[in-house]
């Protein structure tokens, strides 16, 4: 469906990426989209890129806009202009913001038609995120049209209670840092075990890829693929041993849960 006009407050990463998403999906014009951010650089070069307009004044921003993304820093919140909460009334308000939950949000936009909550993670930026949200009220079909069009700009998205949004926060939000660093402990695996620094980088990333391309097409559970790679007292079985040993899983769910608990606090603020 084409987007109505859409207004972006903030230009960073996930707001250029959407834009680009929808650019490219042809699902919204350029002259319907217009952004603004704090210093006025960042949106000025998002602007210069695609093509949408730069409007560095709220009221003209905002006027025509159906649909708000607010996708400035989480912390720029608290000190957001005041003039927003009559500017956004009677329009869709989607925030990226993490750890900001929708009772938070509805105090600084009170007066909107919806207000929905996003956990957005960085392969969106690739158009491969996968992005849970929730919302203050059920969404109109129009409303969800909307929320599912620009998300899809971002890759896939998943209709979730705001109960778990914390612990979502460590999983997709942070998710990808646990694996980005299990790639670079691969790598220097390797390393240690003989093979050039080099190929070694591209082996440990290309078998992850081909893993979870697996994981994904096939339908089998991780433990079922698992169980295939390992043949009894094989290589496969010998390195399960070392990592049932030193409690591998056991320290992967301290893991999300610590980032879990560091989310809880981070969504009081």
């Amino acid at each position: 469906m084409p987007l109505p006009p859409l207004a972006f407050l903030g230009a960073g990463n996930l707001a250029a990426a959407i834009v680009r998403g929808l650019l490219a999906e042809k699902a919204a014009a350029p002259a319907n989209i217009g952004c603004t951010s704090k210093t006025g650089g960042t949106a000025q070069r998002l602007a210069e890129a695609t093509g949408i307009r730069h409007e560095p004044d709220l009221p003209a921003l905002l006027a025509p806009a159906d649909t708000v993304i607010v996708a400035f820093k989480p912390q720029s919140l608290a000190s957001a202009d005041p003039l927003l909460a009559e500017l956004t009334a009677g329009k869709l308000v989607i925030s990226i913001l993490a750890g900001k939950r929708l009772a938070t949000l509805a105090q600084h936009f009170p007066k909107t038609r919806n207000l929905v909550r996003t956990m957005p993670n960085t392969p969106a930026a690739i158009g491969a995120g996968i992005t849970p949200f929730c919302s203050l009220s059920p969404l109109a079909p129009k409303d969800q049209a909307i929320v599912e069009t620009l998300l899809g700009a971002l890759g896939q998205h998943l209709p979730l209670d705001e109960k778990h949004f914390d612990a979502l926060t460590a999983v997709v939000g942070s998710g990808p840092a646990f694996l980005f660093e299990f790639v670079a402990g691969l790598r220097d695996a390797g390393i240690a075990a003989g093979l050039p620094a080099a190929e070694s980088s591209r082996l440990a990333l290309e078998t992850v890829l081909g893993a979870a391309r697996l994981l994904a097409r096939t339908g089998e559970t991780s433990e079922a693929l698992r169980d295939k790679v390992a043949s009894p007292n094989g290589t496969t079985f010998a390195g399960l041993q070392v990592l049932a040993a030193r409690k591998f899983r056991d320290t992967l769910k301290e893991t999300i849960l610590a980032a879990t608990r560091r989310a809880e606090e981070l969504s009081k603020d």
